[in-house]
């Protein structure tokens, strides 16, 4: 049942591009349209009943860079002005990637997000453990305090495939290929970022330009 989501991706990239270096020396390139970031021609936003600007980061465990930059977004989300949203949502672009969006969502639901985010990132990339499905990762979040029954059947639990169904339409809506990629107020997405504190000065520059009424 969840496989058969992979095959809604038809005509994104199959691969873990990704939209940015790991961080070099910060940016002072002017931001603009068509360079950095693109405006996307039908505006949605992940929440649409919530009125402040929003932050989404679309990424994948699976991704090395979407690892190298979760240390600076976590510094995105400390420097984003007071009342504006910061969501995460995993890209499910194939097979190999659908269980860690699962896995994703079940940490979610169970409250664990906080204590295995970074940590999971860590163990895939930087200790090289074997996570590669949803039984390997349900047995590493249980090392973890999670109870392996309930993540597993939060991971496929019909919640968790339609809200990886929702991601896979809005992340096409953007029209993204890549990660870790952010969009801001469904209006924005970054384009071609040389480095991570770029993608982070050009999330802040489309978020104040969004406080000021998209001026």
């Amino acid at each position: 049942m969840f496989k058969r989501l992979s095959l809604l991706f038809v005509g994104l990239a199959m691969t873990a591009a990704c939209s940015a270096r790991p961080a070099d020396d910060a940016s002072t390139a002017t931001y603009t349209d068509g360079t950095q970031y693109v405006a996307i021609a039908a505006p949605q936003r992940l929440d649409p009943k919530n009125g402040k600007v929003e932050v989404v980061e679309v990424f994948s465990y699976g991704c090395i860079h979407c690892a190298h930059y979760e240390p600076k977004v976590e510094q995105l989300q400390k420097e984003l002005p007071k009342g504006v949203v910061f969501h995460a949502i995993p890209a499910a672009f194939n097979d190999a990637w659908l269980p860690y969006a699962q896995a994703y969502y079940a940490a979610k639901k169970l409250n664990a997000l906080p204590a295995t985010h970074a940590a999971l990132f860590k163990a895939i990339h930087e200790e090289h453990y074997p996570l590669r499905t949803l039984d390997e990762l349900a047995d590493w979040y249980a090392q973890h305090g999670v109870d392996k029954a309930k993540f597993l059947a939060a991971a496929n639990s019909a919640e968790t495939r339609d809200r990886i169904l929702a991601d896979t339409k809005l992340i096409q809506a953007w029209g993204i290929d890549g990660t870790p990629t952010i969009v801001v107020d469904g209006k924005y997405r970054s384009a071609q970022i040389k480095d991570f504190d770029e993608l982070n000065g050009v999330s802040k520059f489309l978020v104040d330009k969004e406080l000021k009424g998209g001026k």
